[in-house]
């Protein structure tokens, strides 16, 4: 079974600095999971019956070799990727139909709710 695909895995992601306005950045390799040769702060999955503490402690000995000298927590984000190929329409009884749409040419009309959502969350989605 595949972690993300098979199952829920939940992540953490952390932006390491030294205090002095530098910020610890990695290249991703052709051996990470996606987004090969763009530069990310580090992160990882937690494990079962890890705390997020935990994980983070782990994972930043892991990526970078050193220990936690002092954490801030920003705050939670979801980010949901999925396999388009797998796609199918799960509750016919519910969806009539399901698409795909590039951001801003959405079909209408939309959920009461969703221009609610982008407005508030414009500025954190596809980040």
């Amino acid at each position: 079974m595949e972690k993300g695909i098979d199952y829920v895995a939940v992540g953490v992601v952390f932006f390491c600095h030294d205090g002095k306005g530098n910020v610890l950045l990695n290249k991703r390799s052709k051996k990470s999971r996606d987004e090969y040769d763009t530069w990310d702060p580090g992160g990882g999955s937690i494990e079962i019956k890890e705390t997020i503490t935990d994980t983070l402690k782990r994972e930043i000995k892991e990526e970078y070799c050193t220990d936690i000298i002092k954490s801030e927590f920003l705050g939670f984000r979801d980010v949901h990727r999925i396999d388009r190929k797998k796609v199918k329409n799960g509750i016919p009884q519910k969806h009539q139909e399901i698409g795909w749409f590039k951001f801003g040419s959405f079909p209408k009309p939309l959920h009461s709710q969703f221009p609610l959502f982008l407005q508030k969350y414009k500025g954190k989605l596809f980040h």
